[in-house]
């Protein structure tokens, strides 16, 4: 059993070499003779043969430039791999294959190319209706360019052809671009811009050998129209509320922005909303406040003046040089009141039955060369449309005491005993200290008086003097002296004198007489006639 085994084995063997003898030499490429390869892939060359158990290879091109590419023996198979391809690689390689004293040589042609991108499409801006705009169809990494053809359309429109007939001064990847400008207009809406590149290469296999690329039509319309409506009203009290309602056209639709301008002239953004609230208004919220409209093309403003009426309040005057002063100065009363709008000023005097009498409408009230008249009380008012506020002010104007008068009722002499006042006031001076004193060469006493008047009760003879009235004020001082003369009970009693009794005599015998001649003379009227000495006559 061994034996025929062995002799089995060795019949298979000589069979084998003997159909391997019988077996040519042969040498086989993939692909067979060309290969079309885009630059940046991956491409293999592979070369293997038949007919040899172990051949040796070898790679070359046919300008003996260097390969650029990785090879790789295996067996009866030898690659070439060039990863990635680029223009070093667009030659005809050469793979030798050599068995023995036998050598085989098979070529493959590697061609080039570049198309690895769709066309792209650029505006040179947002497509707005009436403005002109460009539009550039772009190629980019091409090659070879110069078989390169470009087509634009928009909607079923051609607007561009291009073709790049030109010589290719060197082996690059070359970026190419048609450009269009036209003015988008309503019908624009909803087209599409169509960019169109195709690489003419028929002798060559490879796809894709067209691209495109469609960009649909975006029309705007940039704002416009921008309305603002306030409601209640763009005047309004502290403390209340206001609705603003901003719109705007344009396409697509604006977005509405709320902001207030400062007083830097900055904006403050407030809302996105296009509806503004603002309650419980203060004074600081008045202002001019801006809505926008805003899309990709444009924007468009309208500003509307908030103003928060705010009465007046904290008036306040200031006197310079002072409210009190000296006849013929002159002085100035400032006023001033905080409220929105700013408040009005007016200036009155207040006349004794309460009533005002309108002065200026300056903040500063200027007296010159002052009067006593001018004292009185001054009122400012501030004004706006939400109220008024008032501030008082007592002007005094100051004159020396004058027109004094010092009396002594009943008199200036009366009987010990007897009851007087002695009265001292000076006249249209307010404001004038009263002093009354009594002058003795033992220094001058000082009367307890009231209003100017003191009086003496039972008044004796020591009471008798000089009183002197003292009237003053900051400005200045008056005097006015009177004697007053005190006599004794005692001065009345027993006292009888020649000249008084003569007087009595006389007054006792006219008295008789003065009748006589009444009594006489009525009795003549009735006789029609009268004689003293008929009446003598006829009395004997």
């Amino acid at each position: 059993m061994p034996r025929k085994m062995v002799v089995i084995f060795g019949a298979s063997h000589i069979l084998w070499m003997v159909f391997t003898v019988s077996q040519a030499f042969k040498i086989e490429t993939s692909p067979e003779d060309k290969i079309v390869a885009q630059i940046g892939d991956v491409a293999s060359l592979t070369c293997s043969t038949t007919g040899c158990e172990r051949p040796s290879f070898s790679w070359r091109t046919h300008l003996d430039s260097p390969l650029n590419g990785q090879v790789r023996n295996e067996g009866t198979n030898s690659t070439l791999t060039m990863d990635p391809v680029g223009f070093r690689n667009e030659y005809s390689y050469l793979c030798t294959a050599i068995c023995g004293s036998e050598k085989r040589e098979r070529g493959i042609q590697v061609e080039i190319y570049s198309f690895p991108k769709d066309p792209e499409i650029h505006l040179s801006g947002p497509m707005e209706i009436g403005k002109p705009v460009t539009v550039t169809c772009l190629v980019r990494d091409v090659y070879p360019f110069d078989r390169l053809e470009m087509n634009l359309l928009k909607g079923n429109d051609l607007l561009q052809n291009k073709d790049f007939v030109e010589p290719m001064e060197r082996r690059s990847l070359e970026t190419k671009s048609l450009e269009v400008t036209f003015t988008p207009t309503n019908e624009d809406t909803g087209k599409a811009l169509v960019c169109r590149a195709e690489l003419h290469m028929d002798e060559i296999d490879f796809k894709p050998k067209e691209r495109e690329t469609t960009k649909k039509l975006q029309v705007y319309v940039s704002p416009k129209n921008t309305v603002i409506s306030v409601n209640p009203s763009t005047r309004l009290q502290e403390g209340g509320s206001v609705t603003m309602t901003c719109s705007s056209e344009g396409l697509p639709a604006p977005k509405i922005l709320w902001n207030k301008k400062l007083d830097n002239g900055n904006l403050q953004f407030l809302s996105e909303n296009s509806t503004l609230t603002l309650i419980a208004m203060r004074m600081e919220d008045s202002g001019i406040y801006v809505c926008e409209g805003v899309n990709q093309v444009g924007k468009n403003g309208k500003e509307v003046e908030l103003i928060v009426q705010v009465a007046p309040m904290d008036t306040t005057v200031l006197v310079s040089p002072s409210s009190v002063l000296e006849e013929g100065s002159s002085v100035n009363m400032t006023c001033s009141s905080n409220g929105l709008p700013a408040p009005k000023i007016l200036w009155s005097r207040q006349l004794n039955n309460g009533h005002l009498q309108p002065l200026s409408e300056n903040s500063t009230l200027t007296l010159t060369s002052t009067k006593m008249e001018d004292s009185g009380i001054y009122v400012c008012e501030g004004i706006n449309q939400a109220g008024i506020s008032r501030k008082e002010v007592e002007l005094i104007i100051q004159v020396a005491p004058k027109d004094i008068q010092l009396t002594a009722f009943p008199s200036e002499s009366v009987k010990e005993g007897d009851t007087v006042i002695i009265s001292c006031t000076c006249g249209n001076v307010p404001k004038t200290w009263i002093i009354l004193k009594k002058k003795a060469e033992t220094g001058d006493t000082v009367l307890q008086s009231r209003d100017g008047a003191y009086t003496i009760h039972k008044v004796q003879l020591e009471d008798a003097g000089v009183y002197e009235c003292e009237s003053k004020n900051e400005v200045g001082l008056q005097l006015r002296s009177l004697t007053l003369d005190v006599k004794g009970r005692g001065n009345y009693q027993d006292y009888f004198s020649p000249e008084l009794l003569v007087l009595y005599c006389a007054s006792s015998l006219i008295i008789p007489a003065i009748g006589m001649i009444i009594y006489f003379a009525r009795r003549a009227n009735m006789k029609g006639s009268y004689s003293l000495v008929e009446a003598q006559k006829s009395k004997v």
